[in-house]
């Protein structure tokens, strides 16, 4: 003992303590039985620990609380519970980050474990979790036991397995839940006021994605998806401004486009306080309905009313027999053809030359008779007018605008007078203009050598047209002989046919659906010139003949062979036809 004495002594530095009172033993002596006792407290709370029949506090299986329980205890806890268990979904944006919602955690759905056909081993997860966090050092176990203050997730994802099917149909409704489009800023025009829907950003879900997240599994622990979206933005957005440009012009009705087979909408006409309808679309919801009063204008004619009424009546028909040479033929057939089908909007225009073209053989025109210059000549495209000339009576009888028509230079056959159109690439033209609030189709037909045009529109009242025509004069064709040495004395042949001139008025008379007269207007005046009768005869025997005789005797053999007209008929003419502005009789007359 001195010997120790002496050693403590040295390491102090030569400085012996002394004895005081005689203490110092018991003191150690407490001090190590102390130790000793705590020691083996600690030893009993690390046996405690391992081998306790009670589950670990904080510990937690699928979200629940199992610590302080049996393994029974928490086994049936988590039975129970499994019906209402959910995983909460948590979104966030791949550009901006977490999402905003309204949902408590901010989740963004709750997708209950029913859903996914999800079976549990409860067991299985309680035993995996009590396990977990036992295991370790046995003598860390006592110090891990208290320090358990803090939730541990301990839950065995391979004891969960879930339905193929009823996940992936779950992950697709659960996407299409939370995804949805971008909206534009949209408008619709009223009676009194303007409606605006504001933009609105859009969201994208993967739904593929969605159901690989929920067959991982890596939820089990938390019951939570952290899972990403993609914000869409709008593909347009309008301002006030934007708006009342689109919205301040021209009123339009509904229409129709060929192309696409399909009815134009309409377009009202609206006004209104540009600054004031901006401030209410800033302070509105995003995708949230503005109200703006506004000063309307709306079309007479919508899209829902075009559904049922579109080329739903024949507004006029004309009907006129062709005949001529087979190329004259052929020529209305071809010229006829190029406008059927053609539709017309409410205040569009139709040109005859515009449309059917240029009548060229490239495109199978041929040589027909035809007048250039007052002259009865072949010509490519002879015949061409009558199509324009029958399209015309049509249009008069549907009671359409007229925008510019001609007369022939000579009454035609094929129609009656003052409803004929002629019309000469680079000349005269025929157009009119659909008036009516209604798309129409203009429609063809040729079969068994007669040519039919009808317009189709729509007529809500019922009303028709009757032209009529009144002769203001007439001027009777001379017999004019020239004299032509070729000939044998005394023979004659017609080198030119003749025509009588006319000149006279058309008037448009519409008729309510009774047959009351609503109208009579005057239509349009045709001035049709004469054209002598000219006959070549051979040296006269007596030299003192006069040139000019008009009641010559004797044979008269036609050379060569010409038609009193262009496309004469073997039917009486039609009589009732008409419309347009006053005619205007050009030097050049068109194909007849």
């Amino acid at each position: 003992m001195e010997q120790i004495n002496e050693a403590v002594e040295k390491r102090a530095g030569g400085t012996r303590l002394k004895k005081k009172g005689g203490i110092g033993g018991p003191l150690l002596t407490a001090l190590a039985l102390t130790a000793a006792v705590g020691g083996g407290a600690y030893l009993g709370l690390c046996a405690y620990a391992v081998n306790s029949d009670a589950i670990w506090r904080n510990t937690y299986v699928l979200n629940q609380d199992i610590g302080g329980l049996t393994a029974d205890e928490a086994v049936q806890k988590t039975e129970a519970a499994l019906p209402d268990l959910a995983i909460g979904l948590q979104l966030y944006d791949v550009d901006s980050g977490p999402v905003d919602t309204d949902s408590p955690d901010n989740l963004s759905a709750s997708i209950p474990l029913s859903d996914l056909g999800a079976e549990v081993d409860a067991a299985a997860l309680v035993d995996y979790a009590d396990s977990s966090v036992r295991s370790g050092p046995f003598l860390t176990a006592g110090y891990r036991y208290l320090a358990s203050s803090l939730p541990r997730n301990c839950t065995d994802p391979s004891a969960i397995r879930l339905d193929p099917a009823k996940t992936a149909e779950t992950a697709e409704r659960v996407a299409g839940k939370l995804s949805w489009p971008a909206l534009n800023t949209e408008y619709d025009v009223e009676e009194t006021a303007l409606l605006v829907r504001t933009a609105m950003d859009g969201r994208a879900v993967d739904a593929e994605d969605l159901e690989e997240t929920l067959n991982g599994r890596a939820w089990a622990g938390t019951g939570i998806i952290s899972f990403p979206c993609k914000t869409l933005p709008p593909a347009r957005t309008m301002t006030a401004q934007d708006i009342h440009d689109a919205v301040s012009g021209e009123v339009k009705n509904a229409g129709y486009d060929l192309e696409t087979n399909a009815i134009t909408p309409e377009q009202a006409g609206a006004d209104f306080d540009v600054p004031a309808a901006q401030a209410a679309m800033d302070a509105a919801e995003p995708g949230s309905t503005v109200r703006i009063a506004a000063d309307i204008r709306l079309p007479s004619v919508t899209a829902e009313d075009l559904e049922e009424l579109l080329f739903r009546d024949v507004l006029g028909e004309a009907r006129t027999h062709v005949s001529g040479t087979a190329a004259r033929i052929s020529n209305v057939k071809l010229a006829s053809a190029a406008f059927n089908g053609v539709v017309l909007n409410s205040g569009d225009v139709f040109s005859y030359n515009e449309t059917v073209g240029q009548r060229t053989t490239a495109k199978g025109y041929k040589p027909a008779p035809a007048y250039v210059k007052g002259e009865t000549v072949d010509e490519i495209g002879g015949g061409v007018c009558q199509p324009s000339s029958t399209l015309y009576l049509a249009c008069l009888r549907a009671n359409l605008e007229i925008t510019e028509r001609y007369a022939h230079r000579y009454v035609p056959a094929y129609i009656g007078k003052g409803m004929d159109a002629t019309v000469s690439w680079g000349g005269p033209d025929y157009k009119f203009t659909n008036n009516t609030d209604y798309p129409i189709k203009i429609e063809t037909v040729y079969e068994k050598g007669y040519l039919t045009v009808r317009i189709l529109g729509t007529n809500l009242d019922g009303t028709y047209v009757k032209m009529t025509y009144e002769q203001l004069s007439s001027t009777p064709f001379e017999v004019v002989y020239e004299d032509d040495p070729a000939l044998a004395p005394g023979e004659e042949v017609v080198k030119v046919t003749p025509y009588t001139g006319y000149k006279g008025r058309t008037y448009r008379s519409v008729y309510a659906a009774d047959g009351t007269l609503i109208s009579r207007e005057y239509e349009d005046t045709s001035d049709y010139k004469v054209r002598n009768r000219v006959i070549l005869r051979g040296p006269a025997e007596d030299p003192a003949a006069p040139v000019v005789n008009p009641d010559p005797g004797g044979p008269i053999v036609d050379f060569p062979p010409v038609e009193t007209d262009p496309g004469t008929i073997t039917e009486p003419p039609i009589q009732d036809p008409g419309t347009n502005p006053p005619i205007i009789v050009l030097p050049e007359d068109g194909l007849g």
